[in-house]
Parts: C-alpha cells; sequence; structure tokens
C-alpha cells in the first residue's frame, strides 16, 4: 500500500514529512514500514526521553488503562496528585495545572500572568518559539509563522535575545511578563548568557513583571539538568513543560509560584483530558525511569562527548546536554543524506541541525552517528 499517497489524499497538509512511513519502534531506534532501522536523534522532537516503546512505561501505562482511562476535572484522581507532588520536588515550583502540549502549557501561562498581575503586557525574544495556538503564537518570533493569523493577542514586544540594552528598553511598568527558552530550540539550539539571565531578574525586581520561562523542549533532563532553569539558578513564577515528560505521550503542564497561585480561581482556565490519569501515570513512569538509570547525568556526560565529537567535524556546534546545534553548507541535503543512511536527524534552518536523541543514548551509538554524519 502506498501509505504517502494515501495520507496526502486524507490528512490536511501542514507538516513537511521525510518520505519515510515509521511503523514501529524500540529504544534508541525506529523501523519503517520496510523493515529497516533508523538511529533516531529527533526523538519525536525531543519528546521519547526515555526510549522508544520503553518497556517500563509501557507496563505502567497497561495497568493504568485497565484500571482508568478517563474520568474529568470534576473529580479528583490519584495519579493527577501524585503526579503533581512528584514535580514538586523535581521543579522547585509550588502548584500545577496539566493540560496536553507544549502550546496548551503556555496559553495557560500567558492568562495565569495576565490575571495576578492585572497587566497586558508580553516581552518574547527573537529567536523564541513557544508553540502554534493564538497566544502562544503571538509570543513566538518567526513572522512566518505569524503574519497569517494576525490579530494576534496584543500588546506583545520582542527584544534582541541576549540583548540587555534592548531588553532594558522594551520591559516597562505595564509589563505582565517576559517569557523566556533558555535554550532556544526552534531558533537552532542557542543558550541564554547568564548575565543577559540575571539583568532580566534585575529587571523583575525594578518593574514587577513575571518572568515565563518554556521549559517544554529542555525540560526533564534534556540539557544535562532536570531543567534549563538549574543551569541559571532561576525559580520562574511561571514555568511550562511538555514533550518528554510523558516520553511520547501526549501531556503538558504550566507550574507556578504560591503568589501566583493564589491569584488563580476555580473557572479561570480548564482542560477536558488534562491531567488525564494514563497521562499522568506515563509522566510518572518518565520520571522514575530517569532517575533509575541516571539519565540526567547521562545526558550531560554523553552530550559533551558528542560535541567533542561534532567540533572535529563541523561549524558553530553549541548546546547544553543532549540539546546540540551545529552548522552545515545544506542542511536540507544533509538531513535526506542521513535518512537514506538510517540515521534521523532534524534541521531548523538552510544551515543549522538541532540534535536531539533520547537520553537513553550511549557514546558508541554517538559514535556511529557521527560516522553517518561524515561519510
Amino acid at each position: 500500500m502506498d501509505w504517502i499517497e494515501k495520507e496526502r489524499k486524507f490528512i490536511l497538509q501542514t507538516y513537511t514529512r521525510q518520505p519515510v512511513v515509521i511503523e514501529r519502534s524500540e529504544g534508541c531506534y525506529v523501523y519503517d514500514t520496510e523493515g529497516r532501522r533508523y538511529l533516531d536523534l529527533v526523538a519525536g522532537i525531543a519528546t521519547v526521553s526515555i526510549g522508544h516503546s520503553n518497556k517500563y512505561l509501557v507496563e505502567r501505562v497497561r495497568e493504568q488503562l485497565e484500571k482508568l482511562i478517563h474520568i474529568s476535572n470534576l473529580y479528583y484522581t490519584i495519579p493527577q496528585i501524585e503526579l503533581a507532588e512528584k514535580l514538586s520536588q523535581i521543579t522547585g515550583m509550588d502548584k500545577f495545572f496539566f493540560c496536553n502540549s507544549g502550546t496548551e502549557a503556555v496559553e495557560a501561562a500567558l492568562k495565569f500572568a495576565r490575571k495576578a498581575t492585572g497587566k497586558k503586557k508580553f516581552v518574547s525574544f527573537t529567536g523564541d518559539f513557544h508553540g502554534r495556538t493564538m497566544g502562544a503564537l503571538s509570543v513566538t518570533y518567526k513572522e512566518k509563522f505569524r503574519k497569517p493569523f494576525m490579530p494576534l493577542v496584543e500588546p506583545v514586544e520582542f527584544a534582541e535575545f541576549n540583548n540587555i540594552e534592548e531588553l532594558d528598553r522594551k520591559v516597562d511598568e505595564e509589563t505582565a511578563a517576559v517569557i523566556l527558552e533558555l535554550v532556544q530550540g526552534e531558533a537552532g539550539v542557542y543558550p541564554a548568557d547568564a548575565e543577559f539571565v540575571k539583568a532580566i531578574l534585575e529587571l523583575r525586581e525594578k518593574y514587577g513583571f513575571l518572568l515565563i520561562v518554556d521549559e517544554v523542549q529542555t525540560g526533564f533532563g534534556r540539557t544535562g539538568k532536570w531543567f534549563a532553569k538549574d543551569h541559571y539558578a532561576v525559580k520562574p513564577d511561571i514555568m511550562t513543560m511538555a514533550k518528554a515528560m510523558g516520553s511520547g505521550m501526549p501531556i503538558g503542564c504550566c507550574a507556578v509560584s504560591e503568589e501566583v497561585a493564589e491569584k488563580i480561581e476555580a473557572g479561570d482556565h480548564g482542560s477536558t483530558f488534562g491531567g488525564n490519569p494514563v497521562a499522568c501515570i506515563a509522566s510518572m513512569a518518565t520520571i522514575e525511569f530517569i532517575e533509575r538509570r541516571a539519565l540526567v547525568e547521562n545526558s550531560a556526560r554523553v552530550g559533551k562527548y558528542f560535541v567533542r565529537l561534532l567540533k572535529e567535524h563541523f561549524e558553530n556546534v553549541r548546546g547544553m546536554g543532549l540539546m546540540i546545534g551545529f552548522e552545515v553548507d545544506d542542511a536540507i541535503s544533509f538531513v535526506k543524506k542521513c535518512l537514506k543512511r538510517g540515521l534521523l536527524v532534524n534541521n531548523t534552518s538552510e544551515r543549522s541541525i538541532r540534535l536531539v536523541p533520547p537520553l537513553i543514548i550511549t557514546e558508541k551509538e554517538v559514535t556511529q552517528a557521527l560516522e553517518v554524519m561524515v561519510s
């Protein structure tokens, strides 16, 4: 059967896909309908953190499926409460709102920031990506994403990333929140400067705006620490999470400080599927597996090894942990070459490659990947 042709007939063409139909997976590998194996350095775009079809996660999810699939937030469920308690331990945040994706988490963050401050204005940064729904899109920088759907949420201003002087000009007494990716993902993996983050915190003290840290792509061990904020010793007022949170199962979360939580009331936000018991169990299993296998440490160690090897062959190699970017002459051709040779990589621009493999990847697999890239 020609699955690709059938997809074109029945599915809205909002994605640019690679010409391969993935049928099954295991660990760091996926397999197409022809049985060919690929080493996966995309991991569902930084999502499949503990490996494809992880047996521990599958068993935990199977147990929950047989017990309770869904009920609604009209009632209490144990997995949701247990997950919130666990997240408080690893994030340092106080209260949690569950949803189904990163963009939904950002939508919640924007609403909570306005409710908590009574202000309307948001400041984001050049290169930032926060999602494609109307609110999240409003604070996403790339014009080609925003322009067809204007007018969006206003007022929003964009300051140059890592430019303290421009940041100082953009924020003021009317600013509800500054929203920030500490490591920009879609832009090509660019970390924030420590002095830039310090300046944001100082301006927060001056003007009283909230700091929203978007950890959708950087969370759960991706950068070599549990969260990117841990590299900067930052406690946000609001923090968004998703992607690796469920290692492939759809779940997102907006975390807030106690001070913000005090301003949020019943009815201010909601989600039919948010905090679904199956998704919450998948997230608990993900966190437990990361802890038991020391995958945060593995991300830091193998990431350093990967960066060292890449620097021997490629330009402008950068990143944290297993969130790595580098430049090639023609990124689109590079992705196609790797695909033909059994390696999945992703480009974020005409020259930039992003690597976000499962956190279980080994140095041996990294070496194999590099051999494919340079051959």
